[in-house]
């Protein structure tokens, strides 16, 4: 008899404890249950027809799963050529409305006409005389483009602009490029939004080497700067349309 300690509870007392079986009994147990469920297998496999005597009704529902299954796949096939046939469709149809939408963009696109210049002179009265245009400084020889897409109707020396660039665009809208220094296009030729067609200069009436540009809508002078920006085209803060880098694209090809 051990000594009880103090710490266990008074239920232990007069108590004897049942000895704990060893863990080999507990095997044992185990593996005569194991082999009597095999046991118990064995003579119910014994008991099974033999397969030249299972239900035909039974091979005929097999013969059913099999062929419901193979049916399935084909149709699986078939809808996954579909989908494909289909995904290319749209592919191809997507890409030939980028197409589109690129073209439309390079009919209607406005660019910058300089790449870096100094904003010098607005649009209005200057010295009692409408200054019909804005003046954009820029060393001599600085290449300039057209901001729009048209025909040039005019190119040569012209009084107090010196040598300039008329372009007449689609809707009428002619724009004037002067002062310039060598000119790149001439008269008919078709130039496209963001073509260099001239380089700026200091000829005619000019104080100090400088593009002059002037919008005329209906045979009238607008204010080039509220004009472009409604085109996407901000000449203060030099910001161009987001179509400008495909209008180059197209213009140099």
């Amino acid at each position: 008899m051990r000594q009880r300690l103090s710490s266990e509870p008074d239920r232990y007392r007069g108590r004897r404890r049942v000895p704990t079986p060893p863990r080999s009994r507990y095997a044992a147990v185990v593996t005569s249950a194991f082999v009597g469920a095999g046991v118990v297998a064995l003579g119910a496999a014994s008991n099974l027809s033999d397969a030249k005597t299972i239900n035909p009704d039974v091979l005929q529902s097999l013969d059913k799963a099999q062929s419901q299954v193979a049916a399935d796949a084909l149709q699986s096939r078939t809808d996954e050529a579909g989908r494909a046939s289909r995904s290319e469709n749209r592919d191809a149809t997507a890409k030939a409305g980028t197409k589109l939408t690129e073209e439309q963009a390079a009919a209607e696109v406005y660019v910058l006409p300089v790449d870096d210049y100094q904003f010098t002179s607005a649009f209005g009265v200057r010295f009692g005389k409408l200054h019909a245009g804005i003046d954009l400084a820029a060393p001599e020889g600085t290449p300039y483009k057209a901001v729009h897409g048209g025909t040039v109707t005019a190119a040569g020396y012209n009084g107090g602009y010196g040598y300039s660039i008329t372009v007449r665009q689609d809707d009428g809208t002619e724009v004037i490029y002067a002062h310039s220094r060598r000119l790149l296009v001439k008269k008919g030729d078709v130039v496209k939004a963001g073509q260099v067609v001239g380089e700026i200069g200091n000829t005619g009436y000019s104080y100090g080497t400088h593009l002059h540009l002037e919008i005329h809508v209906a045979g009238k002078p607008v204010d080039p700067i509220t004009f472009l920006k409604g085109h996407g085209v901000d000449i203060q803060l030099q910001i161009e349309s987001v179509y400008a880098g495909m209008a180059a694209a197209e213009a140099a090809s």
